[in-house]
């Protein structure tokens, strides 16, 4: 059985392209990519947010290269920019992320999340540095049945809203850019499927802990819109390191990997909205003034979700170090901390660096 530990020494020097690499998840990765000695090169469509984590981390200090005004739908400013970057291994999550703007914007959803995905597999055909490619794709590319079992990698894919049905078709693609081209060519591919994720330095919008963070720093009563709604809650290192411990099998061995994985959080840690927020509340050390529910629109939401992760477990080796609870309190820890002006960049490596010293101890 694999150790399920990131490996530190495999990943110096190593030359790694992300896309999306301004976002959220992005600039996490970037930084734990960076303090384990890789060479990153990012490209993305412009800062996601203001404030945002990229900016205020100053993330792009650390990059080889950073590319923000770079399109996914733009196939050879992509293909120009990876043979330039020559990278060993490909972590693509740039997409459009929202289920609610996708109601908005489906041209833009499925360009991004559809037409992105085809293009980084064709740019990859034409470097030969490539070995590894990961498309991070959600949760939500399963159909969903609303039951309480969680989903597993052989479940039927789906989508009901724009967001979703587009990461199915990114699935889908992915599969059959790996069957077609890209495994005879020796390049590895895989898809990971994680769950909604917190953790300090999201500011995106129309997300629940942003949304609860801005509310709290305005001196404003929270806003909820569908409290009910069970997720599969985790922090954003979580998935991370699922991301990099399959990229390093991916790396390393033959093709046994070449698959998709769910990277979600121990079944009890799957809790409504409004659960989320009365923790977070009761953790917050400032004064707030509570929240209230609002009325939901016609937008059609998933109630229920959870991820099955007894594949990773059993052949990664991988399974989540933090509890829900302990998950709460480094996130709400992140926004205190940047709230006395301490150095953004500083507080995620600590909370980097306690991540690996819990799995080692848990391993």
């Amino acid at each position: 059985m694999k150790t399920g530990i990131v490996n530190r020494n495999f990943w110096l020097g190593k030359n790694v392209f992300i896309t999306g690499h301004t976002g959220f998840k992005g600039s996490w990765l970037t930084l734990w990519l960076n303090n384990m000695g890789a060479k990153v090169t990012g490209y993305s469509l412009d800062v996601p947010s203001s404030p945002s984590l990229f900016q205020l981390g100053n993330i792009e200090e650390v990059l080889v290269e950073s590319t923000t005004d770079g399109n996914v739908t733009d196939l050879l400013k992509l293909t120009q920019s990876i043979n330039k970057a020559n990278p060993e291994i490909i972590i693509h999550m740039a997409a459009q992320p929202l289920v609610r703007k996708s109601y908005e914007s489906p041209v833009e959803t499925y360009a991004t999340n559809v037409m992105g995905t085809v293009n980084i597999m064709e740019a990859a055909r034409s470097c030969s540095s490539v070995r590894v490619i990961l498309n991070v794709t959600t949760d939500k590319c399963y159909e969903n049945k609303e039951w309480e079992w969680g989903y597993r990698e052989i479940d039927p894919l789906g989508g009901h809203d724009p967001y979703s049905s587009s990461k199915a078709c990114s699935e889908l693609i992915t599969s059959a850019y790996r069957r077609s081209f890209l495994q005879s060519s020796g390049i590895n591919v895989a898809t990971a499927r994680a769950g909604n994720v917190i953790g300090g330095g999201d500011w995106a919008e129309d997300r629940l802990i942003p949304d609860f963070v801005k509310s709290l720093i305005n001196g404003d009563k929270i806003q909820i819109r569908n409290p009910g709604a069970i997720r599969p809650w985790q922090h954003v290192l979580e998935p991370l390191s699922g991301y990099l411990l399959l990229c390093q099998n991916l790396y390393s061995e033959e093709f046994n990997y070449n698959e998709a994985w769910n990277f979600g959080p121990q079944h009890d840690d799957a809790r409504s909205v409004e659960w989320i927020i009365n923790q977070m509340l009761s953790k917050w050390p400032h004064d707030n003034l509570g929240y209230h529910i609002i009325n939901q629109d016609s937008k059609h939401e998933a109630n229920m979700l959870k991820l099955d992760c007894s594949k990773a477990l059993k052949h990664l080796n991988w399974f989540p170090k933090w509890s829900l609870d302990k998950a709460l309190d480094y996130t709400v820890q992140w926004y205190v901390d940047y709230l006395v002006g301490k150095s953004v960049k500083e507080v995620c490596e600590f909370q980097i660096s306690q991540y690996e010293k819990d799995s080692l101890t848990q391993s």
